[in-house]
């Protein structure tokens, strides 16, 4: 029977619907078939429905015998035509694996995708890239199987080889694909532009998904994509593809860890049993969200059925060796890292090696230009490569990133192709950048130092304390990690001065988890130089580390008393006098306030004997702290109001920076003690200044925390209850980011209770 002898099975079915007065959705719901696939039916997408669909929708419409097997013929009718009206065997879409896990987000992607409205002549084409090890092609092609009856024209599959020497070049792809829509050999046009034209016209006739793996370049993919009508297209690439236009971008992630794990128990199957869940756990975490990597070390344990899965997790746990454990037959996850190496250019494969000595999680272009030894304009061009390939992830500011995985093979393609000199240089120069870069950063906060007058030509160029700030905070990982390279190597000089230009920015940032290491570091290397009164200061900032909430006070007697120790054989009176002062912080966390009186006092006594104005303004406000926590709020206002006036006295002989830094908190100090005095009003507005003084600084600490929640409790005793509602939210925001959660969970529930 031809297909124009008479109506098709799509319009068949319409007319029974119609003569039963049912909608798409009534039908849908009386015959188990949906909406969606009903709709592709009466509209000619699917003209051949199995069996068992047809009889459903024949029981649901209660049709007699005769129209019954009339809409069952003209369905078998559909489902032979499309039989022959294409080359069997080529193109075809592979099986899916059937543990696959997750991706539900993407899978509604590709379902929107299917069903996506374009402009007349647009094809409607999805991009999914990503790094090698994602399962980009397992994803295309579960996807592809899952809407497969929304293409009754068929769903055509062509691996580009885009990661071979040889990728497919577009001419031979559009005759594999012509042939798969049934033109026979002598009819596929020699002209590569013809061949193209003819492509699109039989797309445009028909409903066909193209799903193109593993593609190279633009050039590769633009004459094989649909251009308008009802085929779609799909892509999958390691590159970005940045100069296609109008396509519909996926970018694939590594699976989160609960699916990780799904995915390797379900790759185990009945094996999983034997192991603890906590040890697949483990594996899972090791393989970074890489399916390959799941199915590379499910693979292992299936196939070695008395090895311990935990013994395997320990092998993945060594660094040194954990890239070797990831091989399973013909799967070897270094193999899909070096298809897209490969693919570089050779001065952009020594910057991906030379990368792998950064001791941080992430960098950016101007520490890219110190680890390959090139021009800032090189750099981005190699990062440029790097991302495009799926060998680095960039993130937000600027700023990069390797997948664990990827950073075990840069370090072992640079243990393979650098000599033992060249790898030594090159540590030795990132090393050397970053602790002369943190510790020209940590000086802009120190008195008496700022802005550099001759700044190394060397290091980025920081044009003030912001851009200081920033550097530290967001390069952490890799100064420290540069400080722990530099002292295991007995770089003394650097560690230590890195450590001590670290003093007054810590102070900006005291809850940082960092500063216990730099300090424990900066005092082994002044040991190992053998100064005591270096080593000195260094215990005494360790003393200060363990005062900041949640506060240590017997480490902080520890420390003091070592320092004191090492300051007394100096004879560094300036030390001598912290050591107190440190001591008096811990002798008042454990109640004993009296001694901490007196500890004060004789750490004031000796700054002053020496001239050290700054600190002596310090001490005598640690005295001031020790008579309000005796709730001598009088005797402790009227000091701390002294304190103030020293402050703000231009001939106090003060230095400007540290008047800047200490100003707020003297505030919050005579805040809180105008509170306990009963003088509401008064309390509220020094509190309000103190606490905008230390946003400009951008110093938010435990100190801060407590002044906004005692703001808010305040603000909300005058009523003014909007006002204490968002000082309690920015107190439970500033308790949060120190990690007290317990305050920063208290001050949110006051602050929905005043809403």
């Amino acid at each position: 029977m031809g297909e124009t002898d008479g109506p098709g099975f799509g319009e068949v079915l319409r007319g029974h619907r119609r003569a039963a007065r049912l909608t798409l959705e009534q039908l849908a719901e009386a015959s188990g078939v949906s909406a969606r696939t009903l709709s592709d039916m009466e509209r000619g997408r699917s003209k051949g429905p199995q069996a068992r669909t047809v009889t459903a929708l024949a029981d649901a419409l209660k049709l007699d015998d005769g129209a019954r097997e009339r809409l069952i013929e003209l369905a078998r009718d559909g489902r032979l035509r499309d039989h022959w009206t294409r080359r069997s065997g080529l193109c075809e879409l592979p099986w899916s694996v059937e543990d696959f896990t997750g991706r539900g987000e993407e899978l509604i992607w590709l379902s929107e995708l299917v069903y996506a409205e374009s402009s007349p002549g647009v094809g409607v084409v999805g991009l999914i890239t990503g790094s090698a090890g994602l399962g980009k092609t397992t994803f295309a092609v579960r996807a592809a199987h899952s809407v497969r009856p929304s293409f009754p024209d068929g769903v055509l599959f062509l691996d580009l080889f885009g990661m071979s020497q040889q990728p497919l070049p577009a001419d031979e792809a559009l005759r594999l694909l012509l042939r798969a829509l049934g033109v026979a050999d002598q009819h596929v046009p020699g002209d590569p532009h013809e061949r193209a034209s003819l492509y699109r016209s039989l797309l445009r006739d028909k409903r066909v998904l193209v799903v193109l793996d593993n593609a190279a370049s633009e050039e590769q993919v633009r004459p094989l994509l649909p251009g308008g009508g009802a085929s779609r297209g799909l892509i999958t690439t390691r590159r970005l593809l940045a100069g296609l236009e109008g396509v519909r971008r996926l970018v694939l992630g590594p699976l989160p860890l609960p699916e990780s794990t799904e995915l390797l128990t379900g790759i185990l199957g009945e094996r999983s049993a034997r192991d603890e869940e906590s040890t697949l756990t483990l594996l899972s975490e090791l393989c970074g969200g890489l399916p390959l990597a799941l199915r590379i070390i499910g693979n292992r344990l299936l196939s070695r059925p008395d090895w311990d899965a935990a013994e395997l997790a320990a092998r993945l746990a060594d660094e040194e060796r954990r890239l070797d454990q990831f091989k399973a037959g013909d799967l070897k996850i270094a193999n899909a890292f070096g298809m897209s190496y490969e693919q570089l250019a050779r001065p952009t494969r020594r910057v991906f090696r030379n990368l792998a000595v950064v001791p941080g999680r992430d960098f950016d272009a101007v520490l890219t230009a110190v680890a390959g030894g090139m021009p800032i304009t090189d750099a981005w061009d190699a990062l440029d490569e790097l991302v495009d390939l799926g060998l680095l992830q960039d993130g937000a500011a600027g700023r990069y990133r390797f997948h664990d995985l990827v950073r075990l093979f840069a370090r072992a393609r640079l243990q393979e192709e650098e000599t033992a000199a060249g790898r030594h240089a090159l540590t030795e120069r990132v090393t050397s950048w970053l602790l002369r870069m943190a510790t020209m950063s940590g000086r802009w906060f120190e008195p008496g130092f700022g802005r550099p007058d001759r700044p190394d030509p060397d290091l980025a160029v920081l044009s003030s304390e912001e851009d200081a700030d920033g550097w530290l905070r967001v390069n952490v990982d890799n100064w420290l990690g540069a400080m722990r390279a530099a002292a295991g190597s007995g770089r003394h000089s650097l560690v230590l001065d890195c450590a001590e230009s670290m003093h007054w920015f810590s102070d900006r940032w005291a809850h940082s988890p960092h500063w216990q290491e730099v300090f424990a570091l900066g005092a082994e290397a002044a040991g190992a130089l053998g100064d005591p009164a270096q080593q000195a200061t260094q215990l005494n900032y360790l003393a200060w580390v363990h005062s900041v909430p949640p506060a240590d006070p017997e480490a902080v007697l520890r420390y003091a008393a070592e320092a004191l120790k090492l300051a007394t054989r100096a004879d560094t009176t300036a030390q001598i006098a912290w050591s107190h002062e440190y001591t008096a912080e811990a002798l008042l966390l454990l109640g004993r306030r009296d001694e901490a009186v007196e500890s004060s006092s004789r750490a004031a006594e000796m700054f002053r004997a020496i001239g050290d104005i700054d600190s002596y303004v310090q001490s005598n406000a640690a005295i001031a702290k020790c008579l309000f926590e005796e709730g001598r709020y009088a005797e402790a206002l009227e000091r701390y109001l002294g304190l103030l006036a020293v402050l703000d006295d231009p001939a106090s002989g003060m230095t400007p920076s540290v008047v800047v830094h200490s100003r707020p908190l003297a505030l919050l100090r005579i805040g809180s003690c105008l509170r306990h005095l009963g003088r509401r009003s008064e309390a509220i507005s020094v509190l309000s200044e103190g606490i905008d003084l230390v946003d400009e600084l951008r110093a938010s600490d435990y100190r801060q925390a407590d002044a906004l929640e005692t703001l808010a409790s305040l603000l909300a005793e005058e009523g003014l209850t909007n006002e204490s509602r968002r000082a309690y939210v920015r107190a439970a925001q500033v308790f949060e980011s120190i990690g007290d959660t317990a305050a920063s969970s208290r001050c949110q529930a006051l602050a929905t209770a005043a809403a």
